[in-house]
């Protein structure tokens, strides 16, 4: 696997794996027609979303890493009840 494939599938550095697996999942069961994953696209960009304005918070507050790690995140979805989007 090349280094770009590494950074996407690792857990530490993208919080959205699951999400973007459940979308692909999707295209392949319906052979690419993506009229039929909307509500898992809609996902994955609220994932995204989320996650980017937790990265740039704690940029702006000086923490690193700018990610939180996986076992971090599971802590922060933890406290606040589960996934908000």
């Amino acid at each position: 696997m090349d280094k770009n494939a590494r950074k996407v599938r690792d857990q530490d550095i993208n919080p959205c794996i699951e999400e973007s697996d459940a979308s692909q999942k999707c295209l392949n069961a319906f052979n690419y027609d993506k009229s039929m994953c909307s509500d898992y696209f809609v996902k994955y960009k609220n994932c995204r979303k989320y996650w980017h304005n937790i990265m740039l918070q704690r940029r702006r507050e000086g923490v690193r890493p700018d990610m939180p790690t996986a076992a971090e995140r599971q802590e922060l979805l933890g406290a606040i009840g589960g996934k908000p989007y």
